[in-house]
């Protein structure tokens, strides 16, 4: 009785077959929920316990992607243990592979920009990289959107071979025809990957110096210590040699300083040790060494190295001023007189 209850046959499938894919649904269901609720509400309470953002992004990236996807194959798996007719059988394989890619790309973009924040954005300087980061996004969701369409089309029965092979002419067209803007665009994705500067740094470029103010697609733009503003190509900045003070943790200073040839022996021995008292008794240098140096074309010539911690130019400026004013009081004290370029009659 069972048997034949079982072996029944309606619209081409028996009533075990019927049941066989009920079965299926019903644990599959059991199970996406008992991983909803156990699980998944467990990570959301522990998420919310922590003051780090990104688990709650990690959560909502499941919710919102995984378990839908786990849903439409449940249903996709089920519908196969049944024979269907031709038509319906089209039509369900192809809204299941519809609804496959879009959840997918969907999570795949989703998971990407998850791990390019934790990379980028758990450092120093958020605001500048949050910025860049919102120019590069949509690029890399246009890339997947653009390979998700053309690997649905595949799966649908589409010839995708002549319109990647338009696109691909078409697409060497562009790149002739715009090759500058190309180069300087792939030079700006480098920017942005090998970071050799960001937003505030301070750099020298081709002999000129400026602050960071915005990297852009094509140009970046850079404020000078004189006020006006620079703008170099993305390609320019890569192809050149550039310096970075941003990561110097001190600065190096030389300067010399010429005294008169009728300065006595006995003080030219004592000159060393005065600017090294000074520069000892200033806060924020570190005395390297004084020398006395050449022999000048009208005087004698001393040479001094010290340092100044951290890279802040204003405050180098200021200790270096205030190293000066106080070799100028100590010499005039000791009656030394400064080297002056003889007047021409």
């Amino acid at each position: 009785m069972w048997e034949r209850f079982v072996n029944f046959t309606v619209f081409q499938n028996s009533i075990g077959d019927y049941i066989a894919s009920l079965v299926t649904l019903v644990l599959g269901l059991i199970a996406i929920q008992l991983t909803d609720r156990v699980i998944l509400r467990r990570l959301k309470r522990w998420a919310n316990k922590t003051t780090n953002p990104w688990d709650d992004s990690l959560v909502e990236i499941i919710e919102r992607s995984v378990l839908p996807l786990a849903y439409v194959g449940l249903i996709y798996i089920s519908l196969q243990n049944l024979k269907l007719y031709s038509i319906l059988d089209r039509v369900i394989d192809s809204f299941g592979i519809i609804l496959l890619t879009l959840l997918g790309i969907r999570g795949i973009n989703s998971l990407i920009e998850y791990l390019l924040k934790i990379y980028w954005l758990t450092r120093e300087e958020y605001a500048a990289r949050q910025t860049s980061l919102n120019i590069l996004l949509p690029s890399i969701r246009v890339f997947f959107w653009a390979l998700g369409i053309i690997f649905l089309l595949d799966n649908l029965g589409f010839d995708i071979a002549a319109v990647v092979a338009g696109l691909g002419i078409g697409g060497a067209a562009v790149a002739l025809a715009s090759r500058g803007v190309l180069e300087d665009l792939f030079s700006y994705f480098a920017i942005l990957f090998d970071r050799p500067f960001e937003i505030g740094d301070l750099i020298t470029v081709e002999g000129f110096t400026g602050t960071v103010e915005n990297i852009g697609i094509k140009t970046t733009r850079l404020r000078s210590i004189g006020g006006e503003q620079l703008v170099f190509s993305n390609t320019n900045l890569t192809n050149s040699r550039l310096q970075n003070f941003r990561s110097m943790e001190r600065r190096r200073a030389l300067f010399k300083f010429q005294v008169s040839y009728n300065t006595p022996e006995e003080q030219l021995h004592t000159i060393p040790q005065i600017v090294k008292a000074i520069i000892d008794d200033m806060p924020g240098a570190i005395f390297d060494r004084s020398h006395f140096a050449a022999y000048g074309e009208f005087g004698l010539i001393f040479e001094t190295v010290y340092y100044v911690e951290g890279n802040e130019y204003l405050r180098y400026m200021d200790i270096q001023q205030q190293i000066n004013l106080l070799i100028k009081t100590k010499l005039q004290e000791k009656g030394v007189e400064f080297a002056l370029r003889p007047r021409e009659l």
